[in-house]
């Protein structure tokens, strides 16, 4: 695959979409509680929320650092930083990328993390660089990415539909975040490179109910903000659609079509 078929674009967001995720991210949501978990954060700490999205993760860890903490989000999408600012008093939003840190000072946060962004993430020891220099010693660092080992089952089902409607392995690939994802050996040696401690990476596998082929098509279209299938036409989206109606009914068991996803948690500390 070129490197052209494999870039993100961030000019694909819409305001559609950006209510959109709002609305149907609780997937992202419920194992970001996971992550937050694991940071075991504490009353009256200051948070770096990196990549914030919409702001629900980071209006919810408000209250866990209430009422003297608060957290700071940042996101490279404008719209989605217009809804998450409105999220909570103690959550302010700004646009801006992993990569560039440079808005805050060194030593500065107690903990930061990054919920369901760092597949999307191109330099990711950067990334890492800057999340280091932000936190103070002792401070705490939680990350989760797709599993670069086992795609997603719903990635999995849109790609063979892809292939067996004769279009390109460019499409296939397209806005699922897959460009850059990592496996749990890669994200820990990732983050010792970068400088941090005490890594401990954990697969875990989520398991998500659809209602059906418009659930699965609006939760991917507005989570990789506007980059599924971004180059595929209209009629060919209908062919596809139809495969996949027909695919995730063949599933369906007892009313329900379950389909599994595939993440890697990561946390870790700066040295003090």
């Amino acid at each position: 695959m070129t490197e052209a078929a494999r870039a993100v674009s961030l000019e694909l967001d819409s305001p559609e979409l950006a209510a959109t995720y709002d609305a149907v991210s609780t997937r992202q949501f419920d194992h970001g509680k996971l992550l937050i978990a694991d940071l075991a954060l504490k009353p009256g700490e200051r948070v770096l929320d990196i990549g914030c999205g919409t702001g629900r993760l980071g209006a919810y860890v408000a209250e866990q650092v209430a009422p003297n903490g608060n957290v700071v989000g940042i996101d490279p999408l404008p719209l989605r930083i217009d809804l998450a600012a409105k999220k909570s008093a103690r959550f302010q939003a700004s646009v801006g990328r992993a990569e560039d840190l440079s808005a805050f000072a060194a030593d500065s946060f107690d903990a930061a993390y990054a919920n369901s962004v760092f597949h999307w993430v191109k330099d990711k020891p950067r990334a890492l660089k800057e999340a280091l220099r932000v936190l103070r010693g002792g401070g705490r660092f939680g990350v989760n990415s797709a599993d670069g080992d086992r795609a997603h089952q719903s990635a999995a089902l849109v790609r063979a539909a892809v292939l067996a409607e004769g279009l390109s392995d460019e499409a296939a690939a397209s806005g699922f975040g897959t460009n850059f994802r990592v496996t749990g050996a890669e994200l820990e040696r990732l983050l010792l490179e970068a400088g941090f401690a005490d890594v401990r990476v954990v697969a875990r596998t989520f398991v998500d109910e659809l209602a059906g082929v418009d659930d699965l098509l609006s939760w991917s279209k507005s989570s990789s903000f506007g980059n599924f299938l971004s180059g595929v036409t209209a009629n060919d989206l209908a062919r596809l659609k139809s495969r996949l109606t027909a695919e995730l009914e063949a599933r369906r068991r007892n009313g329900k079509i379950l389909l599994e996803r595939y993440l890697v948690f990561a946390v870790a500390r700066k040295p003090s």
